[in-house]
This record gives C-alpha cells, structure tokens and sequence, in this order.
C-alpha cells in the first residue's frame, strides 16, 4: 500500500455526550448522503455495524482491525479507507482503543440513486474510446486504499460541508461526494488493468499500455512514445489515460518505479545509487527526494524499517 494522507483531527465528542463508549456516533443529513462520526474510548471486541447504504469509511485517529468480506482480517488504520456494500456488516476489534487513546472514524452513507447517477455519468462520458469502454461499477475485491492527497482533500472538504451551517452545503457535497466516487472508482479500474495486463496485454490498448511500462520500466519512457503504443495523439493518450485511471501517465510510471524500488530495498547488496538506476532513474538525488515524498522516509530509512520489522 502506498504511503497515505492523513484526515485532518475533528474534535472529540465531549465526554457529558458520549452515549457510549464503543461507536459512539454522531449523524450529520444532507440529500445524498449521511455523514457518520464514531468514537470508541474502551477495547472491545467483535462490533458489528451494518449501513443500508453504500459507505465510504475512513479512519481519522487510532486503530481498528476490520472483519469484513469472509476475509482475513487487517489493521485499520489512519490514513485509509475502506469502501463497503450496502447491507454488508463489517465486524471490528478495538484493542487499542481507551480513553487517552480514542479510535476515530468517519463514514459517508452514499444514497443508492446518487451512485448509479455518477456510474452513468462515467460510462457517458468517461468511454470514449470504444477499444477501452467498459461499464463502470463498483468492485469489492478491492475495497481497501491508502488515501493520497487527492482523496484525503476531498474528504476534508466533505466533513467540513456536512457538519456546516451553510444552507448551500447540500450543492457543495455533491459536487465533492461526485469527485470522490470518480476517483475510487478510477483507483480501482487502474488496480485491476493493472493486476489483468500481466497475462492480457493485448485484451486492450489500456492493457497493452500498462504492460509496456511494466515491461521497459528501466528505460526512458515518454508520452509521445506511450501515445504512439495507444495509436493516440499526445494530447488524447493523455486525456484518456487521466479519464481512465485519475493520474496522468508520468505519475502512474513514477509510482510503479517507486513500487519496484521498495521492492530492491530489501537484498541490502543493492546499493541505493544501484537501485535508482534500476528503476530508471537517471540522477540519484531525485530518486531519493520523490522516494521521500511518495513514501514520507528516504529509501535508506525505509530498508532500517524493513530489516527491523523482519528481525
């Protein structure tokens, strides 16, 4: 999982309102959607919470462990989110939670009509090209992200307009809640090409294009040389890259660099100056300062932490 962007804090419930010590919930109504606050200041064990809606969750503050799907079960933690099917309980252990240190998590309840109004939306005007057209829908065999900066401002933005005053905070959530559906489900249409285009290269040009950076991601790769790939100009390559997957191609190539770096950081006989070329990166320093942003240490921290966890 990438690094992730972190929610900003909301305030704590004060404690004369707790109505409880385990989820406690606060509820904020808009027209689309439901805004949910839950709180939980005591360890507890096997929780179920059911929405009748589709639910955005993300975590604010502590650490959850998610039972979900017949799954294994995994660490919730902040800076992530997790997207859930109407009707669909999740089961969740708090084993951290006490009143110093307070779980936080916010989860957005997303009106069925408004969804499929977006899933239309995107299949209207996201499937230009009848090679890559597909049906958007939500999937959840991939139902866990690391939130980036995008996802994380939107999310902001949401919680600020729902707990607003603003009588114009229903049109203002739209808007965000719209733009956030988008990028989910363009994150998770770049994950799946992404796992399909090792074994179906030539199922389409999207595959087709994914491979080929996979396969020459040591090699200098423009995006004259990927849109002559896609038999696309330049400008459409690019358009219709951003459409398909919300990054653009250069920073679907730096992310997938990054991916095979973490990767050579764990043989400590590769040399950080070794693995930067390795991964196509021509100047070293810029190989650590986008290692650094991406993943929020330098490589050489993150093989520390990588030996220590294995020790």
């Amino acid at each position: 999982m990438p690094a992730k962007s972190l929610l900003n804090t909301i305030d704590l419930t004060h404690p004369r309102y707790l109505q409880t010590l385990v989820e406690n919930r606060r509820i904020f109504n808009l027209n689309n959607c439901e805004l949910n606050v839950f709180e939980s200041y005591t360890e507890a064990y096997r929780v179920p919470l059911t929405f009748d809606d589709f639910v955005i969750t993300s975590m604010v503050r502590g650490k959850k462990v998610m039972h979900l799907f017949d799954k294994p079960a995994f660490d919730y933690l902040p800076g992530e989110t997790v997207i859930v099917p109407a009707n669909e309980t999740m089961v969740i252990d708090f084993p951290e939670a006490e009143a110093n240190n307070p779980t936080q998590c916010i989860a957005l309840a997303v009106d069925a009509r408004y969804v499929n109004q977006t899933l239309n939306y995107l299949d209207t005007y996201y499937n230009s090209d009848p090679d890559s057209s597909h049906n958007w829908k939500l999937q959840f065999n991939q139902y866990h992200f690391a939130n980036d900066t995008e996802v994380t401002d939107l999310i902001n933005k949401l919680i600020r307009v729902c707990s607003s005053s603003d009588k114009a905070k229903d049109i203002y959530a739209d808007l965000n809640l719209k733009e956030l559906l988008i990028r989910l489900l363009q994150s998770q249409h770049l994950m799946q090409v992404s796992i399909e285009s090792a074994d179906q290269q030539n199922h389409s040009r999207l595959h087709y294009v994914l491979h080929y950076i996979t396969e020459h991601l040591t090699d200098k790769i423009s995006v004259n040389t990927l849109s002559r790939k896609a038999y696309m100009s330049r400008n459409e390559f690019f358009k219709w890259f951003r459409e398909q997957f919300g990054i653009t191609p250069l920073e679907y190539i730096k992310r997938e660099r990054i991916k095979l770096a973490k990767q050579l950081l764990a043989d400590d006989k590769n040399s950080i100056t070794s693995i930067s070329q390795q991964c196509g990166f021509t100047d070293v320093n810029y190989f650590v300062r986008l290692f650094k942003k991406t993943e929020g240490i330098t490589p050489g921290s993150y093989r520390q932490c990588t030996f220590i966890k294995r020790d």
